[in-house]
């Protein structure tokens, strides 16, 4: 096994971000085109040309190439791909995420403030340089490399030739760290040349969301839209920006936490002040305040769209109340003395009374969701049905920036339930339910049968009743995964459903269901561990924890294993025990001798766990025979299991 088919199953899931190799066919809409609401009746101010002023504001150039390639040549981000929303306005978009769509296409290098720029559109996240005395101090290097590289080589051309002497991660998704190889070398980070500074807590919060649930999330992340046409009638935008880098992403550990708000720091002559908000958008978040410039970075904490409290991806909940009191806590800290504010994905604002407008207005989304869920919640209403009577106030519905384009609020409110009361509603009949595919047989039993069933969904799909079409055909195909007339048409609704929405990620959801649904799950691109840099800085330990969820207790049977490892080349010493088919591990173990003592190293150890093999050049002592039954008793999780029906 070579080290670059690390991992099988993590798919890049540079998230939201990464394209499939699969490039299917986009599917035609139902006929008629969708019936968007109104302009009038939506409380948008459509006159309201702010956004298309603050979005064009500073623009000094942009690439003239538009495709930009990575050391191998190949294509890692186009900014063609969305050019479909530059014409004429397509009848299978909605209004008001078309205009978000074009509002993302401006890209190049924009000028904030003499000495704050930013680049935007080269890849899903905005990447900001600081001028400070003698370099650049870089604000979130994207998603990948070659996307980080290009838009240091647009400032240097324009702005002046300087090395990068500091790089700053906002937070722990790969989007703001996973380009940190283009701009900077780990060399250069060793040598002390350049400073990474992260919030406390980054690390653990990134290799947490890969190596524990890494292989689900990277096979939910699929359902973003990775594999659909990028075009009117396939995915438009995620909401947040033009589309995302492709390609495996770099990790280069920070040599600098932030564990305090308020805390202070000057790298090359230009203070940062920070305000830590770890369990906001993410795990280990902060913003970054630059007092000479009058600039507040609001990270992820502040968008050009509602965000999500719980991502379709899958995440640990977000405490959407505590989000709401950090962006309080900025505009009391900063809103007085900022001028403007830059956010990781979209445009700036500018003018101070614009920056507290925004950030109260937004900050009062939150709070409403967070608010009204509750009150809802302790009235006695379920999930579903408190996401189907949420109603945002027009007062806040009205602004831009709260729409719904990456996050939703009836999604969210729903994930505002499930934090403070879980996944149980109080309600018996879930303590013992039926599995979906055993209830979906007797559900279409009960209809009178398969030909019954199916009639039913059509006549309602007819009646343009999509919700309860989707309803009884996800029964059939629950029932019956080879049932492709069924899958046929729940394909059809899925798409005319998902043309109907402002909400780009839930249009990619649904049109990535459609697409599996008559084409079955495509070929999956894999990431390597070795190739992202992960390996690297990942302690032996983290690695044993990531293998136990691994561990198959039908294999182990009544077995028991004791094995040493001792790793030379990053000086670590554990003793692994299986007992009662759980795996636990001593990182000081003492006592009595184990099985068998592998000496090995790092990457080995990860072949180890990844092949379940021992790799060539460990070294044994005691029982080799114990190492290899060890070994053997684990799984490697699968990366194309079935999200729209069951095997």
């Amino acid at each position: 096994m070579g080290l670059s088919r690390l991992d099988r199953t993590l798919l890049a899931t540079a998230l939201t971000f990464c394209l499939s190799t699969t490039q299917a066919a986009a599917q035609e809409a139902a006929s008629p085109p969708p019936n968007y609401p109104a302009r009038s009746a939506m409380p948008m101010d459509w006159n309201d040309r702010r956004d298309e002023d603050f979005v064009t504001r500073g623009f000094i150039a942009n690439r003239q190439d538009p495709q930009i390639r990575d050391e191998q040549g190949n294509v890692v981000f186009d900014m063609k791909e969305g050019a479909f929303v530059d014409g004429a306005d397509p009848a299978t978009i909605h209004p008001s995420l078309l205009r978000q769509a074009r509002l993302l296409r401006k890209s190049g290098l924009f000028e904030v403030v003499d000495g704050v720029y930013q680049v935007r559109g080269f890849d899903i996240t905005n990447i900001t340089f600081i001028r400070g005395k003698t370099g650049w101090i870089v604000i979130d290097p994207a998603l990948t490399p070659a996307t980080a590289r290009a838009a240091l080589d647009l400032a240097n051309e324009h702005l002046g030739e300087r090395p990068v002497v500091g790089v700053i991660y906002t937070h722990s998704h790969t989007d703001h760290f996973g380009g940190a190889a283009g701009v900077i070398s780990q060399a250069d980070v060793d040598t002390g040349k350049v400073t990474v500074v992260s919030p406390k807590g980054f690390l653990d919060a990134v290799l947490s969301e890969f190596l524990v649930n890494g292989a689900a999330t990277a096979r939910r992340v699929t359902y973003a839209g990775i594999g659909v046409p990028r075009n009117a009638t396939g995915t438009v935008t995620s909401g947040l920006g033009d589309g995302a880098g492709r390609g495996p992403w770099s990790l280069i550990a920070p040599t600098r936490e932030i564990d305090a708000t308020d805390q202070a720091l000057t790298i090359d002559g230009v203070e940062l002040v920070f305000q830590v908000t770890p369990g906001t958008e993410a795990p280990a978040e902060m913003n970054v305040y630059l007092p000479q410039f009058r600039v507040l970075d609001m990270a992820e904490n502040a968008n050009v769209t509602m965000h999500n409290v719980l991502s379709p991806r899958g995440v640990e909940v977000r405490d959407a109340k505590f989000w709401a009191d950090e962006l309080t806590r900025s505009i009391r800290q900063f809103g007085a003395r900022s001028d403007a504010v830059i956010v990781s994905h979209g445009w700036p604002r500018f003018g101070q009374a614009e920056v507290v407008e925004y950030l109260s207005k937004h900050r009062d989304a939150y709070k409403f969701l967070h608010d009204q869920t509750v009150r809802m919640m302790n009235d006695g209403l379920l999930p579903d049905e408190i996401a189907n009577r949420f109603k945002l106030p027009d007062a806040l519905a009205k602004e831009w920036y709260n729409r719904g384009y990456y996050g939703s609020y009836s999604f969210n409110a729903r994930a505002v339930y499930q934090r403070y009361l879980g996944w149980y509603q109080g309600n018996p009949v879930d303590l013992q339910p039926l599995e979906p595919a055993d209830a979906a047989k007797r559900y279409v039993e009960a209809m009178g049968g398969r030909d019954r069933a199916f009639a039913l969904a059509r006549n309602a799909a007819a009646k343009n009743d999509a919700k309860w079409a989707s309803e009884l055909l996800n029964r059939l195909v629950m029932a019956d995964a080879r049932d492709q007339e069924a899958r046929d048409l729940l394909a059809q609704v899925y798409t005319r459903m998902a043309l109907e929405q402002e909400n780009g990620i839930w249009r990619a959801q649904y049109l990535t269901a459609a697409k599996e649904l008559r084409e079955g799950i495509g070929d999956q691109r894999i990431a390597s561990l070795e190739r992202m840099g992960i390996l690297q800085i990942l302690p032996a330990a983290t690695l044993i924890e990531m293998q136990a969820v691994r561990l198959d207790p039908a294999k182990v049977a009544d077995r028991s294993a004791e094995i040493d490892f001792i790793l030379p080349d990053s000086s670590e010493h554990l003793r692994v025990s299986v007992r009662n088919q759980v795996q636990t591990y001593d990182p000081a173990p003492t006592g009595k001798p184990a099985d068998a003592t592998v000496t090995l190293s790092k990457m080995q150890l990860a072949m180890l766990i990844f092949s379940r093999k021992v790799p060539p050049g460990a070294k044994i002592e005691g029982s080799r025979d114990a190492v290899e039954a060890y070994a053997s008793w684990f799984t490697a999780p699968r990366s194309d299991f079935p999200i729209v029906w069951r095997p």
